[in-house]
């Protein structure tokens, strides 16, 4: 494996999140991190972070998704922007299939390109619209990291994906906005992080 910034960040954090990934899979996140540096100037896919923030933040707390998700799960990933945090997890897991919900045009055609890049495509969808705009999916499982306007979207949001179970990344104010619409929620504090967590509700 061709070590890189990322690759090494990522081999230096990954057991404080309960990983152990091999040269291969790291070498594979690492294309992925290359194929939104090449895109973010334009697309503003992620905000801006050194390779070690990118390691810790968005791939490995990403990676923290499969704890929560089955061997073979279906899942959908509500305004997924860069592909966080499908497509680490994607990556890592080759039983998982999922759908991406981007609004945005240019960040769907990224993640079209990113997914064809990857080797993706037979089990990845990307779909251009607001997840309001489409029927259930019907999938097992419905995550959400960087959907815009988090709080305000949480009754459409329950209320479109049925059954499902929720895993949303957020901080404290997405638990009071869960509190407020009676919506009982287990947590998890993100490793490394002090004010981040993933809310699992069932």
């Amino acid at each position: 494996m061709k070590q890189t910034e990322l690759t090494t960040a990522i081999a230096a954090n990954q057991a404080a999140f309960g990983l152990f990934l091999d040269d291969e899979q790291i070498a594979r996140l690492d294309e992925f991190y290359m194929l939104i540096m090449e895109q973010n100037a334009l697309l503003h896919l992620v905000g801006p972070c050194s390779a070690e923030e990118f390691a810790i933040r968005h791939i490995l707390e990403s990676l923290l998704l499969l704890n929560y998700l089955p061997e073979t799960a279906t899942f959908a990933d509500v305004g997924t922007g860069a592909g966080l945090p499908s497509i680490p997890c994607l990556v890592v897991r080759p039983g998982l299939k999922a759908i991406l919900i981007e609004s945005k045009e240019k960040k769907t055609a990224f993640l079209t390109s990113a997914i064809n890049k990857l080797g993706l495509e037979e089990r990845v969808s990307v779909i251009n619209k607001q997840f309001a705009e489409l029927p259930w999916p019907d999938v097992s499982h419905v995550t959400s990291r960087a959907l815009d306007r988090f709080s305000q979207h949480l009754p459409r949001l329950f209320k479109w994906s049925g059954r499902a179970t929720r895993i949303l990344f957020g901080g404290p104010n997405l638990g009071d906005a869960l509190n407020g619409q009676k919506i009982s929620f287990e947590r998890d504090l993100i490793p490394m992080s002090q004010q981040r967590f993933i809310y699992h509700i069932k």
